[in-house]
């Protein structure tokens, strides 16, 4: 894999999304970029933690039939899935049929919830992990640069499974930092390394 690809519209970006059209907007339109919506950093992760030992691709491929089969991820939702929601989403063709992922997300959902009760927000819980902004001088030039975990990552898994949440291991979460804006890990070059 390159570490830089230039796409059909002329643009350089990192190289692991390709050129599949679906991965390049997801590069350019999400990845890195900081979000602070609860709702949506539950959905990622979720999303991570079905994504362990799979391709990020086929996880967003899915990503519009997990978004049904989880009720939008709103967490208060999920929360309250039962056994007859686990056996429908284990039935649910479009989503990665996992018993221990399913179950985890239902009950990530519930501490998910505790968080929110005992900080005010998941949000600010989980940016409490968020490391320094890079500077240019110490962004990533090559993608072995890129590492798969980190202290921050390391600590806020360990606080997540302390509070009794699963699959969310410290490579999963350092995934959701890249992906989230709390890691900006896009390459020195890409494009969207220095747009705002």
């Amino acid at each position: 894999m390159d570490d830089l690809v230039t796409g059909d519209d002329g643009r350089t970006r990192c190289g692991w999304c390709g050129q599949d059209p679906l991965y390049v907007a997801y590069h350019d339109d999400e990845w890195g970029r900081p979000v602070t919506d609860d709702t949506r950093l539950f959905e990622k992760l979720s999303l991570e933690g079905f994504q362990a030992g799979l391709s990020w691709i086929t996880i967003l491929r899915k990503r519009p039939a997990f978004r049904e089969a989880f009720a939008g991820f709103e967490m208060e939702v999920v929360a309250g899935f039962g056994e007859a929601d686990v056996e429908r989403l284990l039935g649910d063709a479009g989503i990665v049929r996992h018993r221990g992922k399913i179950t985890a997300v239902i009950d990530n959902a519930a501490r998910a919830l505790e968080v929110v009760d005992e900080v005010g927000s998941l949000s600010d819980h989980l940016w409490s992990f968020a490391p320094s902004p890079r500077t240019e001088a110490d962004r990533p030039r090559h993608l072995a640069d890129l590492t798969p975990t980190s202290p921050e990552s390391t600590a806020l898994s360990k606080d997540l499974k302390r509070r009794g949440w699963r699959f969310v291991g410290p490579t999963t979460v350092y995934a959701f930092l890249q992906s989230m804006g709390m890691v900006d890990d896009h390459l020195a070059g890409c494009w969207r390394a220095t747009a705002p």
